[in-house]
């Protein structure tokens, strides 16, 4: 039987509020890192994010309310990116969980063991958000077709990933204890009717990131079959960040 010290590690680093250009930054040299094996370990970015907007590759600009101008008006920044999806928010009070994992490590596709299972990984962060939720006293679930994790038609997590070169970037966004009036200014990830939540909300008890953050870590941890390690910050990723002309 394997016991949690034969798993291979986790490494989290811990960052408090990060602009979003700024962790999206961090996220490619990790992965760029990982690849190369400078990095010999996956990683898990925890952290919070001042106001923003961000579109994915499947959005669509109706999806933007008012438009980007109104967003940015309200106080928000705005950044296209290339994660799937479509809009959604981030902002103080949401708990954001970047893994940056070598997919074929954790769930291979079965022919093809170079590659990795995209919707196996999706299903998981799904599963980790589901049992974080839990923790709490909170009973959320899945709804298909739909990816993230909902309370009815309330959605709690929304989930937005990249596969490149192997590597997985960006991943899932909690709502702890966020002022939800930002998402009245979107189609929440594109779906119409739609609505948001939190764990504040779903619990009637206040909570806060640092909280939630040890426990999802851990959830995370084991959908991923890996050993947490303890959170810190690493001086080799001091931002903001240039990135490598590589990258």
């Amino acid at each position: 039987m394997t016991g949690q010290s034969d798993l291979p590690p986790l490494r989290q680093l811990c960052l408090g509020t990060v602009p979003y250009r700024d962790a999206w930054r961090l996220q490619r040299v990790i992965a760029a890192q990982r690849v190369s094996g400078e990095v010999e370990d996956d990683v898990l970015i925890l952290l919070e994010h001042p106001p923003v907007y961000t579109m994915g590759r499947t959005g669509d600009e109706r999806h933007l309310g008012g438009g980007r101008e109104s967003l940015i008006a309200a106080g928000a920044d705005y950044i296209d990116v290339d994660r799937g999806g479509s809009v959604t928010f981030h902002g103080p009070g949401q708990l954001v969980a970047y893994p940056i994992v070598k997919l074929a490590s954790v769930f291979p596709i079965q022919g093809a063991p170079d590659r990795g299972d995209v919707m196996r990984y999706v299903r998981a962060l799904e599963e980790a958000v589901i049992a974080t939720a839990a923790a709490f006293g909170v009973a959320v679930a899945r709804r298909p077709p739909y990816t993230g994790v909902w309370s009815g038609n309330r959605k709690l997590a929304a989930i937005g990933v990249k596969l490149a070169t192997g590597m997985t970037t960006h991943g899932l966004a909690l709502n702890v204890c966020t002022d939800l009036s930002w998402f009245d200014r979107v189609v929440p990830c594109g779906i119409d009717g739609a609505e948001v939540t939190s764990l504040t909300d779903l619990s009637s008890v206040e909570l806060c990131t640092e909280e939630v953050a040890p426990v999802l870590a851990a959830e995370l941890a084991r959908v991923l079959g890996r050993r947490l390690a303890a959170p810190r910050r690493d001086s080799r990723y001091e931002l903001p960040l240039e990135l490598p002309a590589a990258v």
